[in-house]
């Protein structure tokens, strides 16, 4: 799937999202998926090629690069951003399943040709409340998403030791005849560039928090108006949130 598919089927989830998820979406292709394409890929492009050892002994080189970088950066991301953008998707396609039923409905109905037109184009430009079913698939992409981005984060941070790109590194990995010098190509562009998806990511991560926490306040009062135990549509609704508050 190339990015511009991505980009459109994300512009269609966001008109059932709630208005945090709309500022995530903004965030996600305008701060990282854009970033990403015109500006981070050039930058890593030639990062193997221009990692250079003061070493003549073939295959050291390779070496030590595989050592201190065992993924791109870029690579890393993008597997980040398939990830993250992947919850959202299950939302469309709840959406969807959910307006076939009904458009099935009206074109099952005995209505005049004109009335069953409007009312698919009803059908198709409304936009659902989430609630009942929506709500639980709605929060549960949320968590996945949630949980996606900190994983790359603690990976990112994990496998570079940090956010900072080092000028020098000194490896000692076979089949290098000793300690060599290899130093890499763009060191302080590349931090840049590290920080600011590192901080885009955090952002994303505070926004899904949030988003979450929102969920679940629209969710307690509905609790409050239930009968014990039990609400409309939704089961077990007080023991859910309940349940969910005391795991964050």
């Amino acid at each position: 799937m190339s990015w511009g598919t991505l980009y459109c089927q994300l512009t269609g989830v966001s008109r059932q999202s709630t208005g945090l998820g709309r500022v995530w979406l903004s965030v996600l292709l305008i701060f990282r998926l854009t970033v990403l394409v015109v500006a981070v890929e050039g930058v890593w492009g030639d990062e193997q090629t221009d990692f250079v050892c003061n070493t003549l002994q073939p295959g050291c080189e390779n070496a030590c690069y595989d050592h201190f970088f065992p993924i791109s950066h870029v690579r890393l991301w993008c597997l980040q951003l398939v990830f993250a953008s992947t919850p959202p998707l299950l939302v469309a396609m709840h959406v969807a399943y959910h307006k076939r039923g009904v458009k099935r409905t009206i074109l099952n109905r005995r209505a005049s040709r004109a009335k069953q037109v409007e009312e698919l184009e009803s059908v198709r430009t409304r936009r659902l409340s989430i609630s009942g079913t929506l709500w639980w698939t709605y929060t549960i992409s949320l968590v996945f998403r949630l949980l996606f981005e900190a994983a790359f984060m603690y990976a990112l941070y994990a496998i570079y030791d940090g956010f900072w790109m080092p000028r020098l590194v000194r490896c000692k990995e076979w089949p290098c005849p000793n300690e060599v010098d290899c130093f890499v190509s763009r060191p302080t562009e590349k931090t840049v560039f590290t920080v600011f998806m590192a901080s885009a990511s955090g952002a994303c991560i505070v926004l899904n928090t949030a988003e979450l926490a929102y969920l679940l306040i629209q969710l307690k009062p509905y609790s409050c108006t239930c009968s014990p135990g039990v609400c409309p549509g939704t089961p077990s609704f007080c023991y859910l949130y309940i349940t969910m508050v005391l795991w964050i």
